[in-house]
């Protein structure tokens, strides 16, 4: 165990901000408060029986965390962080603070890429989360709660976890203190490079949160700071992963893969010779553990 994280956390922090938001959330209303006037009840309930809940605007503040990927102002966080933001605005370290853009949203993978107008910011480097163990030290920087810049550390739980949060379901656990306000803060390895974006806590457990992978953001960051959004290929295949069951069904050996289970039709899967009940074990040069890779 690191004797002190002292320095790391000296080093890092200039990289991370703090992202505040300001979302219009809509309500109803049963209409005017005519009670303590004469006929105020029956009044009211005429108007309600006909006019129903009328909306209302009321603004809604929420806080989140990011961390700086260019020294011209690109910040990497969270989708669910600035989605629907009226307002957006990044804190620094040096308590400078910014109008915020949202360039990019991929709620499929919940990331985010904001931008504000500064030059010469202290940028982070992102690093490679497929070569993280589990066991190695990790350290969150972030805003738990408003509390700028705090600093938690711990050991990677688990990689690869599977939480029911999308299609992108591959998340980094670690009992590093993940609170609300740190989701699109940086996970950082010992080197103090980006291995993670937290996101995620389990509100009835202690010492688990979870982190995107930084090597899921790396490629989507281009296509969402010159596009906006994510284009994602088009296969046409309906996959799923084989389980011990269904490799005693199939009568195969092997559990890695992923099973095609459906080909649509016309699709560039079927066109390729695609077949249902074909394994899939390699893609692209990369192998093929099951229907998540």
């Amino acid at each position: 165990m690191p004797s002190s994280f002292a320095e790391l956390a000296n080093r890092l922090s200039p990289a991370v901000v703090n992202v505040k938001v300001t979302k219009v959330m809509q309500t109803g209303f049963q209409g005017p408060d005519l009670h303590g006037t004469p006929h105020g009840d029956q009044f009211g309930d005429f108007f309600n029986r006909f006019f129903g809940q009328m909306p209302r605007n009321h603004p809604s503040q929420g806080a989140g965390s990011g961390v700086i990927i260019s020294e011209d102002g690109y910040i990497l966080s969270n989708n669910h962080v600035v989605d629907g933001a009226k307002e957006v605005s990044v804190t620094l370290a040096n308590k400078n603070e910014y109008s915020a853009e949202v360039i990019g949203l991929d709620p499929k993978t919940d990331l985010a890429v904001l931008k504000i107008e500064a030059k010469d910011l202290p940028k982070a480097t992102l690093g490679n989360s497929e070569s993280l163990k589990v066991g190695d030290w990790v350290v969150a920087i972030g805003n738990p709660f408003g509390l700028n810049h705090t600093v938690t550390s711990g050991i990677v739980s688990a990689k690869g976890r599977v939480i029911g949060a999308g299609p992108y379901d591959d998340f980094i656990q670690t009992d590093a203190s993940i609170n609300p306000g740190n989701s699109g803060g940086p996970l950082f390895n010992l080197q103090g490079e980006v291995v993670g974006i937290n996101t995620a806590i389990i509100p009835q457990g202690q010492g688990i949160g979870f982190a995107i992978p930084v090597n899921t953001a790396k490629p989507l960051i281009p296509q969402l700071v010159e596009h906006g959004e994510v284009t994602r290929g088009y296969l046409g295949v309906n996959i799923q992963t084989i389980t011990p069951d269904l490799a005693k069904a199939l009568e195969v050996e092997e559990q890695n893969g992923a099973l095609v289970s459906d080909v649509i039709p016309d699709s560039p899967a079927q066109k390729a010779g695609v077949e249902r009940g074909d394994i899939i074990i390699n893609f692209a040069g990369h192998n093929i553990a099951d229907s998540r890779d």
